[in-house]
């Protein structure tokens, strides 16, 4: 059953246990066994691979398996139903809508004396997708993570995910695959797939950057690869805060949050609201909905553990605590969602009215549902088309503008001990103000 809080110290410590839920003591463990696939990988390359699939996946594969087939991603239409291949249609063309607004353009500016500055934006050679198997299949990750690869124009973008029994992938997930532009789809998943695109191996790429959520052994190989490769974040369970007042009903929030809590038995759901009637009321209905739910065992160990209704004096209380959580998803549901905006700093995404829930997010909105952890929206963004692009500096000095600078530049270099610096700009001056008193004499 939810728990009900009214004190806000105890909601306060509360909201903070939940955030630091992924603070293991086995996660050192974890990161030593993470640690070692990855070196096997680096040195071995398929065999390893090979190798730990059968441990980890009891699936025995031999290379030519590894990568799916041409005739694998045929099948997969003829076994997804029409209204599915539409809804991922529909899916892909809204995310290419929504990124397409936000994606970066190169720009110069012209100053004084032929000075000219810019940035040029340009995308990375290879992208590497991770999409989760186990508990369920993930369509939607493929859209969100391939489509604004494809939209900043990455020439190569390949997947990973674990194969399911007999070595099958999910058809609605080769589907996504196709419809969203992934050239390569390889059946292989954990940390060996994480290490396998960062280091490359015989029949598996080495890519730029890696994007995808995952378990824990997943999120830590994300972890240990960075430098190597770029990343997108790391990823932690899912969770959702929802505001709620008297406009909000109770059957609505109950379903939100269970959605939240049957991704995984460590996803948190958190409500908080000004009304003490419709806390009570949402307790009630989640056990109601509780009742028959298909996924009952991990749904209710979520709640149970990481699932709180908080109770508070104001919707601007509600609002410093939610920016004190920093939460993935954000719901608003209250009679006037813009003006509680302004109030909310910190948040992945954000639902504003009674008729957002998140599960229009997760799918199709179009905005991206790869979004920052565990307290991560204070600082960090979704996964976005600039995730797979990255900017070069432009700078461009005529001979005039180089002479106004001169002295203020070998000030800098002497001052740090650099006289090479210094000298690098000054031999280019002293000789252009020669050749131009020798010019002046001349003439």
């Amino acid at each position: 059953m939810l728990r009900i809080i009214t004190q806000r110290t105890e909601a306060q410590n509360e909201l903070r246990r939940i955030c630091e839920r992924t603070h293991d003591d086995q996660v050192v463990h974890k990161e030593a066994t993470v640690r070692e696939v990855l070196q096997s990988i680096k040195r071995q390359g398929d065999k390893a691979l090979l190798h730990y699939t059968a441990e980890f996946d009891q699936q025995h594969l031999k290379p030519e398996e590894l990568r799916v087939s041409g005739s694998e991603l045929d099948a997969a239409y003829q076994q997804v139903p029409k209204e599915l291949l539409d809804a991922i249609r529909l899916a892909c063309r809204q995310v290419e809508d929504f990124h397409r607004q936000r994606t970066p353009k190169s720009w110069v500016q012209f100053g004084q004396d032929e000075i000219v500055l810019g940035k040029r934006y340009t995308p990375v050679d290879r992208a590497g997708l991770y999409v989760p198997g186990g508990r369920a299949s993930y369509p939607s990750t493929v859209i969100m993570n391939a489509v604004p690869a494809k939209v900043a124009g990455v020439p190569r973008i390949v997947m990973v995910t674990p194969p399911g029994p007999d070595k099958t992938i999910n058809p609605a997930v080769l589907v996504a695959a196709q419809e969203a532009g992934v050239q390569e789809i390889y059946r292989v998943g954990g940390a060996q797939a994480v290490g396998a695109l960062a280091y490359g191996t015989e029949t598996v790429p080495k890519v730029d950057v890696i994007t995808g959520p995952g378990n824990i052994y997943v999120t830590l190989a994300k972890k240990l690869v960075y430098g190597t490769v770029g990343i997108d974040s790391l990823a932690g369970p899912s969770e959702v805060l929802i505001i709620a007042d008297t406009a909000a009903d109770p059957v609505h929030v109950a379903a939100d949050l269970l959605a939240q809590a049957e991704h995984d038995p460590m996803a948190a759901a958190v409500l908080i609201t000004t009304h003490h009637g419709l806390a009570e009321a949402v307790v009630a209905e989640v056990d109601r909905q509780l009742a028959n739910h298909p996924r009952r065992t991990l749904t209710e160990k979520a709640i149970a553990h990481y699932g709180v209704v908080i109770v508070v004096e104001s919707l601007e209380e509600a609002a410093e605590l939610s920016n004190e959580f920093a939460p993935e998803h954000l719901e608003l549901e209250v009679a006037e969602p813009w003006d509680l905006l302004e109030h909310i700093r910190h948040a992945g995404a954000i639902f504003l009215g009674c008729s957002t829930p998140e599960a229009v997010g997760d799918y199709l909105a179009g905005p991206n549902h790869t979004l920052p952890t565990s307290g991560s929206a204070r600082y960090a963004s979704a996964l976005s088309v600039e995730t797979f692009m990255k900017h070069s500096s432009i700078i461009h000095y005529s001979p005039a503008a180089l002479q106004n600078v001169a002295g203020a530049v070998e000030a800098l270099a002497i001052a740090e001990g650099l006289p090479s610096h210094a000298d690098s700009v000054r031999l280019r001056t002293q000789n252009s103000s020669l050749k131009a008193r020798t010019s002046e004499n001349e003439s």
